[in-house]
C-alpha cells in the first residue's frame, strides 16, 4: 500500500522531492558527516560501494532502505559509482545546521556521469575526458562535438555516418548524448560501443542550439570560430552545452572557444584501421599500443595531444616540414632542450588546473602550482628565444607568464597551503593586517592573559591573583578572600566563592570580545581573501589556457626529439609523389619489445604508382609478413604527424588514407561472421580509394572456402590494378599462392616474399623480404612450434603428403580470361559401386526425409563403400 504523504517523516519527504527531479540518478543526500543514500539507490550503493544496507523508519509503519558512507570518503566512492556506469547527483546542505531549527535546506550542488566529471580521482591523467553528442542530419549525414569540461577543450564536426564513426572511435568518449526518438538509429549505425544518454528533441533544433552557444560565448553568431556553415555540428555542440547547464555545471568561462575538425586537413584512417594498427591499444592482452611506445611527453596536457596527433596527422606538406625543423633543431640544439625538458616536468597539468578555476573546484595547493607553471613559462619562453626555429619562436611567442596574478599568488598565498581553504594557514602573514592581528591574538592569547596578570599583580599587590575562563561571564580574575580588601574600585564582581571572589576589568573584557571566535574570524577572513584571489585569476584563463596550449605542443616535439635519438629514427622525406620508398625499415612497437641484445632484422620495400603498385606478398606463418605490413603503413603515419621515423631513411609520397584489413574477427553481437566483417571492412576501402591512399591487405578472402576467397582476392587485385584509375600503392599478403601468377598479366604487380632456410627437419625464418612468390605456408611447422602433440604433427604431414600427390591444379592462367563453366560429377569414371550410390540419393526425396531417417541411409551408403 503506498504511504501517505503524512507518513512520511520530514526528512524523506525533503528526500523523495529532489530525488523526484533526478530520478535517474543515484542522489547522494548530505546528513550531517554523511552522505546517504535510500530506497533503490541504497540497494545500488551497497552492491557497487561494497557497503552494508540497512533499514530505518520512515513515519509511523514504514522503513527505508539505507546506505551511506562518511562526507570526507565522497571522492572513493564517487569514482566507483561512475565507474560502474551511474549518474549521480550530490545533494549537500545549503545551510549551517547549527543556524537552522528544523530541516535544514539541501539541493543538489552537481550531478557527475561519465562524460561530465572533474574530479581527479575520476580522470586519467594521459586521457582525455570526452562528453559528445550526435545530431543526425538529412542525406546520412551527421554533425557530432566532443566537450571535455576538464580542460576546456570543445571540437565539433560534421560529415558522413562513417566519418563521425570514425571520430567516435578516436575520440572514445565516455557519454554519448543523443536524442530520445533516434535510439534505435544511433544503435544501428554506431552499435552499442558507449555509454549513452538520451535527451528530448527540442534540444537538438538548430535555433535553441545557437541561442545556447552564443549566450555562452558571448557573440552574435558563431561566424568567427569558423563553423557558422555547420548546421547539424552546431546542433550537437548546443546539446552538449545544454547538457552541462542541466548537470549544475554553470560556471564554464574555460570554455572559450569552438574549434572545427576539417577532414581534409588530416590524413584519413577509418575505425578499422586505428585499431588493426594497434595506435591506440593493442589487440592482445598485455601488448603494447603505438601510443605506449611513443609518448614519452614530460606533462599530461602533452600526453593528451599527442594522442589527437596520432589519431589526425596532417595533409598539408608545409605543416608537416614546419614540425620536422623544429625535431631536428631540438635534436642539434641539445643543451637548450635539456633545459626545456626539465622546466616542462614542473609545469603539471596546467590544463586542467586552470579549468578548475571557474569551476570552484582549485584547492590552495593546486594555486601554488599553478604559479610554480607560470614560473616555469617564464624560464621556458627564455630559453626558447634562444632557439633559432620559426615554430618554436611561434610558440614561444604564445608563452605568457601572466606575471601580475603570479607576483599575486607569491605574495599572498603560503608556501605551504593546506589543501582545503576552510582548514586555515591559506594566506601568507602580511598580506592582510586584520588577518595578522587576529592570528596574534590567536597564538599569543596566553603569553597577554599572562602579562594581565603580572601588571595587575604588581599594581595590587596581590601575589596569588589569577586569570581564567569559563563559559558563563568568559575571562575574570580571582582573588581568594586574603586579599579581597586590595581589590581596586574599577573591577567589577562577577561571583562570591567560598574562599573567593572573581572580577572582570574593561581591559580584561575587551581583549575576550578580540578573542573570542578569534578561529572563525581567522577562517572567514581566509576565505573571503582566497575567493578574491580566485575571482582575480578568472581574468587570466584565456592565458594561461594559450600558455597549456603551446606547452603541449612543445612537449610533442621534444617527445619526437627524444625518440628519434634513443631509437636511431631518422627524418622522412615528405614529398608531393606517389610512391613510398622506404629503406631499412623497422616496426616501432615490436623493435622495442624484442629480447635484450636481440636486433629487428630490417626491410627495404618500394612502393609506385607506375610501376610497382601493387606488391603480393607471400611466405611462411610467423615469417613476418603482417609485421612488415604494419611497418609500413605506421611509419607512413609517423611521417605525417611530423615525427622521425624507424628507417634510415625514407621518402613519403603524401598520402590522404590509409587504409587496413588485417585479421580475423567475428562481430557475434551484430549477427556478422569472420567473412562478413572482413567483406565490409574491404567493401569500404573499394569504395574510399583515391590516388593517394596506402592499402594494406592481409589474407583477404579467408574467411570463406578456399576457391571462393582465391577468386575474392585475385578480383580484388585487378579491381586495385585495372579497374581504377586511382592506382592506390597496395601491400598484399596472402596464403594463397596462385596469387603469383598475377604478376605475369599485370605490368604493376609484384611478387615478393619473406625469406626462410630449412635446417635438417627445422625452418628457420629470416624474416628478410625478397623478390619472387613464395610456395610453402609451412603451417605444419607452426603448428609444431606451438606445442602440438608429435603423433598430431606426424599424422598431419601424413594427410599433406597424400592431398600434394591426389591435388590435380588447373593452370592458374586460364583465371586470366573467362571460361565456360564446367561441373564435374563425383560419380564420372568410377565404379559400379558408385553408380549404385548415385542410383540410392536419387530416389531419395530429401524434403520428407527425417533425420533418423537421412543417418540410416547414410549407413546403407557406407555399406556398400565397404
Amino acid at each position: 500500500m503506498a504511504k501517505s504523504k503524512s507518513e512520511e517523516t520530514p526528512l524523506m519527504m525533503q528526500h523523495n522531492a529532489i530525488k523526484a527531479r533526478y530520478p535517474d540518478a543515484v542522489l547522494l543526500f548530505r546528513v550531517g558527516d554523511f552522505y546517504e543514500t535510500f530506497n533503490a539507490d541504497a540497494v545500488i550503493a551497497s552492491k557497487v560501494l561494497g557497503i552494508v544496507l540497512t533499514k530505518r523508519a520512515n513515519g509511523s509503519a514504514s522503513y527505508v532502505d539505507l546506505a551511506g558512507f562518511p562526507h570526507h570518503s565522497l571522492d572513493t566512492y564517487l569514482h566507483k559509482l561512475v565507474k560502474a556506469g551511474h549518474r549521480v547527483a550530490i545533494c549537500d546542505q545549503l545551510e549551517d545546521p547549527k543556524m537552522v531549527k528544523g530541516i535544514v535546506k539541501r539541493g543538489v550542488t552537481e550531478m557527475v556521469t561519465p562524460g561530465v566529471a572533474v574530479n581527479d580521482k575520476l580522470l586519467e591523467n594521459s586521457t582525455n575526458n570526452f562528453l559528445a553528442a550526435v545530431h543526425f542530419g538529412m542525406n546520412e549525414q551527421a554533425g557530432v562535438a566532443f566537450l571535455d569540461i576538464s580542460t576546456g577543450e570543445f571540437f565539433v564536426a560534421q560529415g558522413s555516418l562513417e566519418y563521425v564513426d570514425k571520430l567516435l572511435q578516436s575520440f572514445r568518449p565516455s557519454e554519448v548524448l543523443f536524442a530520445k526518438q533516434q535510439q534505435k538509429h544511433f544503435r544501428q549505425t554506431f552499435g552499442s560501443r558507449f555509454y549513452t544518454y538520451t535527451l528530448e528533441e527540442w534540444i537538438f533544433t538548430n535555433a535553441y542550439a545557437r541561442e545556447i552557444l552564443n549566450k555562452h560565448f558571448e557573440t552574435h553568431s558563431l561566424k568567427g570560430f569558423g563553423v557558422e556553415d555547420l548546421n547539424d555540428a552546431i546542433i550537437a555542440a548546443g546539446a552538449a552545452m545544454h547538457y552541462l547547464k542541466d548537470t549544475e555545471h554553470p560556471n564554464l568561462q574555460h570554455i572559450t572557444a569552438l574549434t572545427r575538425i576539417d577532414q581534409d586537413d588530416f590524413l584519413w584512417m577509418d575505425r578499422f584501421t586505428i585499431r588493426n594498427l594497434e595506435l591506440l591499444q593493442s589487440t592482445v592482452e598485455q601488448g603494447r599500443s603505438l601510443i605506449g611506445t611513443l609518448d614519452h611527453t614530460l606533462s599530461p596536457m602533452g600526453a593528451r595531444l599527442l594522442k589527437r596527433w596520432i589519431i589526425f596527422p596532417l595533409r598539408d606538406i608545409g605543416k608537416i616540414n614546419e614540425r620536422l625543423d623544429a625535431v631536428e633543431t631540438l635534436i642539434r640544439e641539445a643543451d637548450p632542450t635539456k633545459l626545456l625538458q626539465t622546466h616542462l616536468k614542473i609545469v603539471g597539468d596546467l590544463e586542467r588546473l586552470v579549468s578548475k578555476i571557474p569551476l570552484k573546484k582549485i584547492n590552495p595547493r593546486e594555486v601554488m602550482q599553478l604559479a610554480k607553471a607560470l614560473q616555469q613559462v617564464h624560464e621556458i619562453s627564455t630559453t626558447l628565444n634562444a632557439i633559432d626555429n620559426p615554430l618554436l619562436r611561434q610558440l614561444q611567442e604564445q608563452l605568457d607568464p601572466c606575471q601580475p596574478i603570479l607576483d599575486r599568488i607569491l605574495a599572498e598565498i603560503s608556501d605551504n597551503p593546506p589543501v582545503l581553504a576552510n582548514k586555515g594557514g591559506v594566506i601568507r602573514e602580511g598580506t592582510d593586517a586584520t588577518l595578522d592581528d587576529l592570528r596574534a591574538i590567536a597564538t599569543s592569547g596566553k603569553e597577554y592573559l599572562l602579562r594581565i596578570q603580572q601588571q595587575e599583580s604588581e599594581a595590587t599587590g596581590i601575589p596569588s591573583l589569577k586569570v581564567a575562563f569559563n563559559n558563563v561571564f568568559g575571562y575574570y580574575l580571582e582573588v581568594t578572600n586574603t586579599h579581597k580588601n586590595k581589590v581596586p574600585n574599577n573591577w567589577i564582581r562577577k561571583q562570591t566563592l567560598a574562599n573567593a571572589e572573581r572580577y572582570i576589568t574593561p581591559e580584561l573584557k575587551e581583549y575576550e570580545e578580540k578573542i573570542t571566535g578569534a578561529e572563525e574570524k581567522i577562517l572567514a577572513l581566509e576565505m573571503r581573501l582566497y575567493d578574491a584571489l580566485l575571482l582575480a585569476l578568472q581574468d587570466y584563463i584565456v592565458p594561461i589556457q594559450r600558455d597549456a596550449q603551446a606547452l603541449a605542443r612543445l612537449d610533442c616535439l621534444l617527445c619526437f626529439a627524444h625518440n628519434a635519438v634513443q631509437f636511431k629514427y631518422r627524418r622522412p622525406n615528405v614529398t608531393d609523389s606517389h610512391h613510398l620508398d622506404i629503406k631499412e625499415g623497422r616496426h616501432p612497437v615490436i623493435e622495442q619489445g624484442l629480447p635484450t641484445g636481440e636486433s629487428y632484422v630490417t626491410n627495404d620495400l618500394l612502393l609506385h604508382r607506375d610501376e610497382q603498385q601493387v606488391i603480393i606478398l607471400t611466405g611462411p606463418n610467423m615469417s613476418g609478413k603482417s609485421a612488415l605490413l604494419r611497418q609500413t603503413a605506421l611509419i607512413t603515419l609517423m611521417a605525417h604527424m611530423g615525427s622521425f621515423v624507424p628507417a634510415s631513411a625514407a621518402e613519403i609520397g603524401l598520402t590522404d588514407k590509409i587504409f587496413t584489413r588485417v585479421g580475423a574477427s567475428d562481430n557475434l553481437s551484430g549477427g556478422e561472421s569472420t567473412f562478413m566483417v572482413e567483406m565490409n571492412e574491404t567493401a569500404s576501402i573499394i569504395n574510399n580509394i583515391t590516388p593517394r591512399s596506402l592499402i594494406i591487405l592481409d589474407e583477404i578472402g579467408r574467411g570463406t572456402s578456399t576457391y571462393d576467397g582465391i577468386s575474392i582476392a585475385w578480383s580484388i587485385v585487378e579491381y586495385l590494378h585495372d579497374m581504377t584509375d586511382h592506382r592506390p600503392k597496395t601491400l598484399f599478403a596472402t596464403h594463397y599462392h596462385e596469387l603469383n601468377e598475377l604478376e605475369n598479366t599485370h605490368s604493376r604487380v609484384k611478387n615478393f616474399h619473406i625469406t626462410n632456410k630449412e635446417v635438417g627437419n627445422k625452418i628457420i625464418f629470416l624474416r628478410k623480404l625478397a623478390p619472387g612468390g613464395s610456395r610453402h605456408s609451412f603451417g605444419i611447422h607452426v603448428a609444431k612450434i606451438a606445442g602440438m602433440p608429435p603423433q598430431l604433427i606426424n599424422r598431419a604431414n601424413e594427410i599433406l603428403s597424400q592431398l600434394e600427390s591426389q591435388h590435380i591444379e588447373a593452370p592458374m592462367e586460364q583465371i586470366a580470361t573467362p571460361v565456360q563453366k564446367v561441373q564435374l560429377s563425383i560419380f564420372d569414371a568410377h565404379t559400379d559401386t558408385f553408380q549404385n550410390i548415385r542410383e540410392k540419393l536419387n530416389a531419395v526425396d530429401i524434403n520428407r526425409l527425417t533425420p533418423v531417417e537421412a543417418l540410416m541411409k547414410l549407413s546403407e551408403i557406407k555399406d556398400l563403400l565397404q
